[in-house]
């Protein structure tokens, strides 16, 4: 038997429910992996809100780090005791044991923990793929980072730093601001106290930056277009502040040419060969130590629902993980 989160319609922290499930063994393509972290993201506040709508019941959850208990038919990639992780895009990660799709399985290196994996996977190839394939960022360039001491915003910040980018961070808080300076966030801005846009200008000598990385959404969005240089580009990629709804596009003319794209992992990690090279520069990213992972919250796996409300609160830094 598993015990497994279960969501039967959409809402707040509170429709979160935990059962027990038992488990078939594997199909075929499928192997039974048992958790021993799990990673939390704003993506599962999307599914379980109803930002992105699901079929009820559902599971909850991508992202998940841990053994190979049994495979099924056809599996040769993988053998019982090997170490694995996935950020999806099948949910159900908040679980203590689960069977899953072969293909969507990335092995651990030796020298990764388990619980570095589940708080580093999705979040770091969310940062690799902004960053190298999506903004195409290059050095010396100004950008500026929304939520820069969140789970992706610290990586987002550091990898951008390793490249040579002049990075600005917006935060609420003094220790936000203290956590994003030490990795790496060359400007602070308290978006909380601070008009954004005029103090990104104040910090540029009028020009604004190259890129936005926004991942708060709507209540940022006229702050990441008023902060951008024309022909600049604003990188949208969440919603933690609501969704981006209702836009004229007229705006980007009147702000200066601008280009806006909603990026999404999954558009970007497609193929096998994305996967492992998406993955395999993460890896390289923090062996370097060029990027460092900061768990800043651990919680019992069936306390998700406190981690959720923790989350959507601003009260949490870096990465969170949940450990069965």
């Amino acid at each position: 038997m598993a015990r497994a989160a279960v969501i039967e319609r959409s809402g707040g922290p509170d429709v979160i429910e935990w059962r027990d499930v038992s488990l078939p063994p594997p199909g075929p393509g499928e192997v039974r992996l048992r958790h021993t972290a799990v990673g939390l993201n704003f993506i599962d506040t999307y599914h379980r809100g109803g930002i992105y709508p699901l079929t009820f019941p559902s599971g909850l959850g991508v992202e998940a780090a841990g053994v190979v208990e049994a495979v099924g038919e056809g599996v040769t990639d993988w053998k019982p005791g090997d170490r694995a992780a996935t950020f999806g895009p099948a949910l159900g990660a908040y679980a203590t044991e689960r069977n899953v799709a072969a293909a969507s399985l990335l092995p651990i290196p030796e020298d990764v923990s388990d619980e570095i994996a589940a708080a580093a996977l999705l979040k770091g190839c969310t940062a690799e793929f902004l960053v190298e394939r999506c903004a195409r960022v290059e050095s010396a360039w100004p950008v500026l980072v929304h939520a820069a001491a969140g789970g992706v915003g610290l990586i987002l910040v550091q990898w951008l730093r390793a490249i040579g980018a002049r990075v600005i961070g917006t935060v609420s808080s003094d220790d936000k601001a203290n956590q994003a300076r030490e990795a790496g966030a060359d400007e602070i801005v308290f978006y909380t106290r601070e008009d954004t846009a005029k103090r990104v200008r104040e910090l540029t000598d009028g020009k604004g930056v190259r890129v936005v990385f926004d991942g708060v959404g709507m209540s940022t969005w006229e702050a990441s277009l008023g902060s951008l240089q024309p022909r600049g580009l604003l990188v949208s990629y969440g919603n933690a502040g609501g969704p981006v709804t209702g836009v004229n596009l007229g705006i980007l003319a009147q702000k200066g040419s601008l280009f806006v794209t909603r990026p999404t992992l999954f558009s970007y990690y497609v193929t096998p060969e994305e996967r492992r090279a998406g993955v395999a520069r993460l890896w390289e990213m923090i062996r370097s130590g060029k990027v460092r992972i900061a768990i800043g919250q651990r919680y019992p796996l069936e306390q998700a629902a406190q981690a959720h409300r923790d989350l959507e609160g601003r009260a949490t830094t870096g990465s969170t993980i949940l450990l069965p």
